[in-house]
């Protein structure tokens, strides 16, 4: 019988389930090998080393980026799951086409971070602004997982991130974590420009319809008088803009960023 080589639809399909496989094993096995008291969240961070094809240069793009709670992790029969939906689940950040080695930005790279670190010791602060991470260059879904991991390093213990309607620059996310008073929504907006009072109003919409006890919207801009004052009357909103995203990256990733805002937001009264 001849061979019938497989198609490049199927080639892709197997290296994609491959990664995921790769990337739920490893946390399986760290889990197993660490103590439930010293390990509770584990995250996997897969790179490859490839040569770009535009420079030959050796370089490594990372293909994922997945965390997992112990807890949850140990309610899955690994042996019926399926490695690409349990991703999809962990809210993982995976390569639209990891076949093609499309990279994804993960939260936070401590490779750069350390090499940061070296190289602006002994010189001027202001040399290395460049090289700050700039939030408006992320992509919706990493911007997403972005304020994931802020609010989780603030103290957040779970959330679940859903599809919205408008290309994914929205995210929702819920907690149980008694610090945010219950229940909580979090809506995140990387915009360059002023996020409306609709938004606002459908972070309102979103609490009651999720019995929520709090409402927060995160954006890279900047909110108007009126949805501050929508906030208010709300009585169970936070609004964070730019300066203070900014801020909790610093306080709770130890991360200084950068948000390249066309125009300076406007100053409050």
């Amino acid at each position: 019988m001849d061979a019938i080589p497989a198609s490049k639809k199927e080639i892709d399909a197997r290296y994609a389930r491959l990664i995921a496989q790769v990337a739920i094993r490893t946390l399986h096995e760290i889990f197993t090998a660490d103590p439930a008291e010293l390990v509770t969240v584990a995250t996997f961070k897969g790179r490859v080393s490839v040569k770009d094809k535009a420079t030959g240069l050796p370089e490594r793009p990372y293909l994922i980026d997945v965390s997992a709670e112990r807890e949850l992790f140990s309610t899955f029969v690994l042996a019926d799951l399926d490695p690409v939906y349990t991703l999809k689940k962990l809210n993982a950040l995976v390569s639209p086409h990891p076949y093609d080695l499309e990279a994804v930005r993960p939260v936070v790279d401590f490779e750069a971070l350390l090499a940061q670190y070296k190289f602006v010791e002994g010189i001027d602060a202001v040399a290395g602004l460049d090289s700050r991470r700039d939030l408006l260059g992320l992509t919706p879904g990493e911007f997403e997982h972005f304020v994931r991991q802020l609010f989780e390093a603030m103290g957040m213990k779970s959330w679940v991130t859903q599809a919205s309607r408008d290309d994914g620059v929205d995210a929702v996310a819920i907690s149980e974590d008694p610090m945010f008073g219950g229940l909580c929504i979090i809506q995140a907006k990387r915009y360059s420009k002023a996020v409306g009072i609709e938004a606002v109003r459908a972070l309102a919409g979103v609490m009651e319809d999720k019995r929520a006890t709090k409402g927060i919207l995160v954006t890279t801009s900047w909110v108007g008088t009126d949805s501050r004052d929508f906030a208010a009357r709300h009585g169970r909103m936070r609004i964070i803009e730019c300066e203070e995203l900014k801020y909790l990256c610093r306080e709770h990733l130890d991360l200084d960023v950068l948000i390249s805002l066309p125009k300076a937001p406007p100053k409050r009264s």
